[in-house]
C-alpha cells in the first residue's frame, strides 16, 4: 500500500513539470539604454521650373461628321508643323484626344435633333526651354490651334531636388535633438530609426505649381513666367539620448 501511494505521488509531482515545458516563454522586450526622443522634421529645397507642359488643340464643327473630322485633321497637321518648325522634337509631343461629338438641338415637346457634329484634336506638348513656351503659343494660334491649356510647370531633376529635401530634413531633426539634448543634460548618441511621412508642399503630393499662362498685351507675345517652387519632404527621426 505505500508503494502504491508513493508511486501516485511521484506521478503528480511530475505533472507541473510536464506542463511548464509545453507553454510559451514570453516575449524578451529590448529596453535602450537611454533616452528616446522622436522628431519630425520638414526639409525644403527651391527650385525654378525647367519644363512647361501645355494641351494645345483644334475644334471644328460641320454638319457632316467626316467633314467636320477632316477639317480638324487639316488644322491639326499645321498645328504639329508649327511644333516642329518652332524645334520642338517629336518625343515631347503626344496626342491626347481625339473626339467627335453630335452637337443636338433641343426644342419643347419633341426629341433632340442632330444639327452637326463637333471634332475636336488635343495634343501634349513639353517645352524644355520655359522661356520659349509663349512665343511657340502664339505660333500654334496662327496656325489654327483653337484650344490652349496650361502650362503644366514641373522640374526635369524632381527626384534629385527631392532627395536634397530629404537631406535637409535629416540636419533639421539632428539639430533639434541636439536642442533638446542639451536642455536636457545629455548628448545625442545615435539615430534609432527613420521613417516618411511623405512628400510635397502640406497638400497630397504635388510638388510642383500649376500656372496659367501669364495675360500679356494683345501686340506682345504671351509670356510664361516660371517663377519659383518649393519641394519639401517630412521625415519621422528617432533618437538615442543619453
Amino acid at each position: 500500500m505505500n508503494r502504491a501511494l508513493a508511486g501516485l505521488a511521484l506521478s503528480l509531482a511530475t505533472l507541473p513539470v510536464m506542463a511548464s515545458a509545453q507553454a510559451p516563454l514570453p516575449m524578451a522586450t529590448v529596453v535602450p539604454e537611454g533616452t528616446i526622443l522622436d522628431v519630425t522634421a520638414v526639409g525644403k529645397v527651391s527650385r525654378v521650373p525647367d519644363l512647361a507642359t501645355v494641351r494645345a488643340g483644334v475644334v471644328t464643327q460641320d454638319a457632316v461628321a467626316a467633314t467636320a473630322m477632316q477639317q480638324n485633321a487639316d488644322r491639326m497637321a499645321a498645328v504639329v508643323a508649327a511644333l516642329t518648325k518652332a524645334g520642338i522634337a517629336p518625343r515631347d509631343i503626344a496626342t491626347s484626344r481625339v473626339a467627335l461629338s453630335p452637337q443636338y438641338r433641343y426644342a419643347e415637346n419633341q426629341p433632340p435633333a442632330i444639327t452637326g457634329y463637333q471634332a475636336s484634336n488635343a495634343v501634349t506638348v513639353r517645352f524644355r526651354d520655359v522661356a520659349k513656351a509663349g512665343p511657340v503659343l502664339d505660333a500654334l494660334v496662327r496656325a489654327g490651334a483653337n484650344q490652349i491649356d496650361g502650362p503644366t510647370l514641373s522640374l526635369a531633376d524632381a527626384a534629385g531636388a527631392l532627395d536634397e529635401a530629404r537631406a535637409d530634413a535629416v540636419a533639421r531633426a539632428r539639430a533639434r535633438a541636439t536642442l533638446y539634448a542639451k536642455a536636457a543634460g545629455l548628448t545625442v548618441e545615435r539615430i534609432v530609426s527613420i521613417g516618411e511621412a511623405g512628400e510635397s508642399d502640406g497638400e497630397p503630393p504635388r510638388p510642383f505649381a500649376q500656372m496659367r499662362m501669364a495675360a500679356a498685351p494683345a501686340a506682345a507675345d504671351s509670356a510664361v513666367l516660371p517663377g519659383e517652387s518649393e519641394l519639401s519632404a517630412t521625415l519621422n527621426v528617432r533618437f538615442l539620448l543619453k
